[in-house]
């Protein structure tokens, strides 16, 4: 029987700038599956500096060459490619300089890094025939960037909706199925491990922000900064509208929103947002994250799995570093006019334009002719209602009345709540959040 042919193995400098808990995943990964990673692409790779504030608090395992010195270690001429995990924009962005400049292709997980300085970056490393990847900066371990970079890139995308922060549906999952507070629910994703001691980021919606300016950047062709999406977090949640929304049939889950409008201009947004049971993103639990791509050719395609994590996010950052030493991820980045240097700022539509479904929740006192106040209110500024649930218990004689509207106009409905808040049969504020139908499928695909 014929012998299938041996591949010629070469060995590729790494440099990790980096080895917390997701450097640490990557060494794990590059030593336990040397001979798997060998035997399918011919590739061994050699970790020559695993660059480190504090020697002593590094999670790599393993005899490996410990160092804090990164400009030693970009600077070696046996590292051939830069995995940069160190995270923030300050000190990490200059070391992705260093890299390129000196014509280094950069593995990095770094979304901040990205959304702050992404289109000088991309153009630096064109400018030295270099590369950038960044799988692991946007949905962990989910193939996402590839894609809708690769996959996707012959298909015209109308929409992304999605689940991209693990923190925070960790949390919106217990108040849900737990019926605990926001601090309560918190506290715990804190102990287990999932929120960070200081978890403003992720819970004030930016860290969703920044993920979603990359993935509508590659989506939708155009450059897309953090400060175009427009921000609300889900610190502020009462657990009272999960409990209403529930008996609507709704779960609330923080989505991540860019939408193509009829005119080209891109709606960005990320809020809590009330999901219908029988979507799918409804039952998006735990950790897990999920992303909705709506093609014209392709139609409506879910990308679904762990978001966060050591081993899943370092999983995708070798894949990164594996298709950077084969060489597709240098011919890619320099072929496609998909990243920001080469592509022009988003034309986006501001956020009072945006049109949307919403859930409106208010405080009103018990006596007849309220809700002959509120309709009015709402009609004078053309917002329909669909649907009305009261309860009969309440305090201070103030019963909450929860409204579902048929789509209403942003600017419109804030204007209308802004007046509901000032009647003297209110106790303010009223709360209103946005209930999300998924796009439609092209009709291409009929």
């Amino acid at each position: 029987m014929a012998q299938p042919n041996s591949v010629q193995q070469r060995s590729v400098g790494i440099t990790l700038l980096g080895c917390g808990i997701v450097g640490g995943g990557v060494a794990r990964i590059l030593a336990d599956q040397r001979d798997l990673i060998a035997r399918r692409t011919g590739l061994v790779f050699d970790v020559r500096h695993v660059v480190v504030r504090d020697p002593g608090k590094a999670r790599c395992v393993g005899k490996l060459p410990i160092s804090t010195d990164p400009h030693a270690a970009i600077d070696d001429p046996q590292t051939q490619i830069v995995v940069e995990l160190m995270g923030g924009t300050g000190i990490a962005g200059e070391l992705v300089q260093r890299a390129l400049a000196q014509g280094k292709p950069v593995v990095t997980a770094n979304k901040s890094l990205l959304a702050a300085r992404g289109r000088d970056l991309f153009a630096l490393a064109k400018r030295h025939h270099t590369a950038i990847s960044f799988e692991a900066s946007c949905g962990g371990g989910i193939p996402i960037i590839q894609a809708l970079s690769h996959g996707l890139v012959a298909n015209e995308i109308s929409a992304l909706v999605g689940i991209v922060n693990g923190t925070c549906n960790v949390i919106l999952t217990r108040m849900t199925n737990e019926g605990w507070t926001y601090q309560q629910a918190l506290a715990e994703a804190q102990r287990l491990g999932f929120a960070e001691a200081d978890p403003t980021m992720d819970v004030s919606g930016r860290d969703t922000a920044q993920k979603l300016a990359i993935l509508a950047s590659l989506a939708f062709n155009a450059t897309v900064a953090e400060s175009d999406i427009h921000i609300e977090g889900i610190d502020t949640l009462d657990p009272l509208d999960i409990r209403f929304a529930k008996e609507l049939g709704y779960v609330i889950k923080l989505l991540a929103i860019a939408e193509r409008g009829d005119t080209g201009a891109l709606s960005l947004r990320v809020h809590p947002t009330l999901v219908h049971r029988q979507d799918v993103l409804a039952d998006v639990s735990g950790s897990f994250n999920a992303i909705s791509v709506y093609g014209h050719a392709l139609g409506h395609c879910l990308f679904y799995g762990r978001g966060a994590g050591q081993m899943p996010t370092a999983s995708a950052v070798v894949s990164d570093i594996i298709q950077t030493a084969l060489g597709t991820a240098a011919l890619a980045f320099k072929q496609l006019n998909i990243f920001s240097e080469a592509t022009p700022p988003a034309a986006l539509l501001p956020f009072e334009q945006l049109q949307s479904r919403y859930y409106l929740r208010v405080l009103a006192k018990d006596e007849p002719g309220v809700m002959a106040q509120i309709a009015t209110t709402l009609g004078k500024y053309q917002v329909s209602i669909s649907a009305i649930l009261q309860h009969e218990s309440a305090e201070n004689n103030h019963v909450p009345i929860v409204i579902t509207t048929h789509l209403a106009r942003e600017g419109a409905l804030q204007r209308a709540i802004k007046e509901i808040n000032s009647l003297p049969v209110i106790q303010p504020p009223a709360a209103s959040l946005r209930i999300i139908d998924q796009p439609k499928e092209s009709s291409a695909l009929s």
